[in-house]
């Protein structure tokens, strides 16, 4: 008996990047890197940026923005020491013009020694950002849903085949005599996956909160 519990998401698609970018930009000597991530999860975001930090340990700023999740919530923006709006949010007005999320943008200054002022700094962060973001291709990804499927190991080779033909996530996989799989799949194609499911003998389908 095939038990399914739906989500009520009604997006189907959102849009991100998925390749890592780097681009410069140069103002009165200052110089401005800015790299773009694809992102999941805050720690990813604080690993990066620890690592850019010691990779440029003399650069006077490590400026940020990002944008995780398809609900567009969980976002942050930080000027790291510049005056107040001239960093953190110009990035992450980059980072929603294209409408994206799962992204984050690190901008490393180094200071050329003459003062830009609040206009100036504003347009160097919001150019960094914009560059760095032409250099990535922006990527339409369907919206998935986590569920956790369940079956005996004699039913693997039928589930796994749904699973590659409709291209859904695998998080993880318990292959043993009864086994357990975390994927996720297209919200778009849910009923459709469903309905493939359903031939597969004793399989249990619940989503994943």
């Amino acid at each position: 008996m095939l038990r399914v519990q739906k989500s009520n998401k009604s997006m189907d698609y959102y849009f991100s990047i998925e390749t890592k970018a780097v681009a410069e930009f140069k103002d009165r000597g200052s110089k401005f890197l800015a790299y773009s991530f694809p992102v999941k999860t805050t720690n990813e975001f604080k690993n990066y940026l620890q690592e850019l930090k010691k990779e440029h340990p003399k650069a006077v700023h490590h400026c940020f923005a990002y944008r995780i999740g398809i609900d567009g919530d969980n976002f942050r923006a930080s000027d790291d020491g510049e005056p107040s709006g001239t960093a953190g949010r110009p990035i992450l007005g980059q980072i929603d013009s294209k409408n994206l999320t799962d992204t984050l943008i690190i901008v490393v200054r180094y200071f050329g020694g003459t003062l830009l002022g609040v206009p100036g700094l504003i347009n160097a962060y919001k150019t960094s950002a914009s560059l760095v973001l032409q250099c990535t291709p922006v990527v339409q990804k369907a919206v998935e849903i986590n569920y956790e499927l369940q079956f005996n190991y004699t039913e693997m080779n039928d589930v796994m085949r749904i699973i590659k033909q409709y291209n859904c996530t695998v998080y993880k996989n318990e292959m043993q005599l009864f086994c357990k799989v975390e994927a996720g799949i297209p919200s778009n194609k849910l009923d459709e996956i469903v309905a493939s499911l359903e031939d597969v003998k004793n399989l249990e389908l619940n989503i994943l909160n």
